[in-house]
């Protein structure tokens, strides 16, 4: 839901392949709030593009609005590594597949959120091992965007451009803000306060396990697997 709110009716939206979380935020809006919105799933029956090739020339043409992305881990100023873990380049301790252009989508996407499945010390950290895409760039950079949100089962958080660092800025319930204190390995940037974050609708709900379900059975094998085992209603006590 909370990704859902991101896309902007007559905007050009889009994640990446294997991004089920994302895709269903994408459908979610278009059916709710954003019917004129352009939706981009890669790798699904919701591209226009046969090649990768031609979503990378639409990047940096600047027409795309909105991107999602996630990483293995997220630091304070919104870098993120999808590509190891440990500093050491010739000895990682573990290597993973890297970004697949996200660096470029990072820098050329007008607006990038940022979601992570996990929210805990070992995955949003002070300093990831690896840069994959940075949050910031010197002022002689040629870029177009930036990130502007981080969304975590737990809370979700807003970047300051000009301080180049994120903030808490909500708390999903029934989380506290000593929870995410303590789950967080980074400064939250708060004080006082934080509010709770907005709950889903019922109209929300009954969309995502309705039409959002339906089309997400006909986007790919992928998709349509992870739709029958999440889209789903809660099952009674």
């Amino acid at each position: 839901m909370l990704l859902s709110r991101e896309v902007r009716d007559g905007e050009v939206s889009a994640c990446g392949a294997h991004s089920q979380i994302p895709a269903a935020g994408l459908l979610l809006a278009q059916e709710l709030h954003a019917p004129k919105a352009d939706l981009i799933i890669l790798n699904t029956a919701f591209t226009p593009f046969r090649t990768s090739k031609a979503f990378h020339f639409l990047c940096q043409r600047g027409e795309l609005g909105l991107f999602f992305v996630s990483g293995v881990q997220i630091d304070r100023h919104g870098n993120y590594n999808l590509h190891q873990l440990g500093t050491d380049p010739d000895r990682p301790k573990v290597r993973f597949p890297g970004g697949y252009g996200g660096g470029l989508i990072y820098y050329a996407a007008r607006r990038t959120v940022v979601f992570r499945t996990e929210h805990t010390r070992r995955s949003l950290v002070e300093k990831v091992d690896f840069i994959s895409a940075a949050g910031s760039t010197p002022p002689d950079v040629i870029r177009l965007g930036h990130p502007t949100k981080l969304v975590t089962p737990k809370a979700s958080f807003r970047f300051e451009k000009d301080e180049g660092v994120l903030r808490l800025d909500t708390i999903h319930s029934p989380w506290t803000l000593a929870d995410i204190q303590e789950n967080t390995g980074f400064d939250l940037g708060v004080s006082g306060p934080v509010p709770a974050t907005k709950a889903p609708s019922a109209e929300e709900l009954t969309a995502l396990r309705g039409v959002v379900r339906e089309k997400m059975l006909v986007a790919s094998p992928a998709y349509a697997a992870w739709a029958r085992s999440t889209l789903v209603e809660p099952q009674s006590a």
